[in-house]
């Protein structure tokens, strides 16, 4: 695990990228609105190169057609489109990659992932196969990743693992936990876009952000802040068991004393990453910047590379 400090300037402006997930129609217009209801757009990407990862997201996607207000776009056209803009098949995207190829794909959300079928030689038991999909949904319109799912069987055959994983993604529950999840997503952005007209008068202070590296800082009479002590997040179970690695980048704003106050992710790994990341960061106390002696809030880019421990 390795954290280092950057300016958000930094973030490279990349495409996009992974994440599970399904839709759902446009949030139920107030009592006497005469605005007619949006279907929501859905794109579905391959979830990989494989046979299955093919199969496995058409049947999602086929499944998601029978909810009323989704309109899932034509996967070949999404296809074309996410290549178009660069797209390498990613499950570890800043919001600036996710927005691009949502805005690429021309869709409300879409879905990421990837499907295998492995053998499995366990050191006590007998082999078996198998089956997995780690699916992303996301936000075109904010990048952030809403959902993730993995579903995996296992059997005793290579076939009947792939089966059940199949059967699983056209089951009711799972378009039903998809459709929910847009729900939520657009319940929380449609708050989150008022409450920014609400304080579109109002004046909100201006948080610096910190330059790239310390020699640019000195130059500018500004002193980083420095962490107390460094802590290191958790690997998670859930990481562990889809046996991943990524990379999380949060923004963190931290007044005068040095406090944290707010931490947001700008590029997201899944898996129980970003959230073992942000309860890691909330924990932090940093000795606060100085700028020509003076105490001053600021805004970091902390960066931590997860990789999978030795077994």
């Amino acid at each position: 695990m390795r954290l280092s400090i950057k300016s958000s300037a930094s973030l490279p402006g990349g495409r996009l990228l992974l994440v599970f997930a399904t839709l759902f129609l446009s949030l139920q217009p107030s009592a006497g609105a005469q605005t007619p209801l949006r279907a929501v757009t859905l794109a579905v990407l391959n979830f990989g190169d494989s046979a299955l990862g093919r199969v496995a997201s058409e049947k999602l996607a086929s499944n998601l057609t029978h909810e009323t207000g989704i309109v899932v776009l034509d996967p070949d056209q999404s296809r074309a489109a996410a290549r178009g803009a660069g797209y390498t098949n990613s499950l570890n995207l800043s919001l600036n990659e996710a927005r691009d190829l949502g805005a690429a794909l021309g869709s409300d959300f879409f879905i990421l992932g990837d499907a295998q079928t492995l053998r499995r030689s366990p050191s006590t038991g007998s082999v078996y196969f198998e089956s997995y999909a780690s699916m992303f949904l996301v936000s075109s319109r904010t990048g952030r990743l809403i959902n993730w799912a993995r579903p995996n069987f296992r059997a005793t055959t290579f076939v009947a693992a792939e089966q059940l994983l199949l059967a699983e993604l056209s089951a009711f529950e799972a378009r039903n936990r998809s459709v929910q999840a847009i729900r939520r997503a657009q319940a929380d952005e449609l708050k989150e876009r008022a409450l920014t007209s609400d304080q579109g008068d109002q004046q909100t202070p201006i948080i610096e952000e910190a330059p790239d590296d310390d020699k640019r800082a000195q130059a500018e009479g500004l002193r980083l802040p420095r962490p107390y002590r460094h802590l290191v997040p958790a690997y998670p179970e859930t990481a562990s068991q889809a046996e991943t690695e990524g990379t999380v980048d949060v923004l963190v704003d931290l007044d005068v004393s040095g406090e944290v106050m707010r931490v947001s992710v700008a590029r997201w790994a899944g898996f129980g990453l970003d959230e073992a990341t942000i309860d890691t960061v909330r924990k932090l106390h940093f000795y606060p910047a100085m700028r020509n002696g003076v105490a001053i809030p600021i805004r970091v880019l902390l960066r931590y590379n997860f990789r999978k421990p030795p077994r």
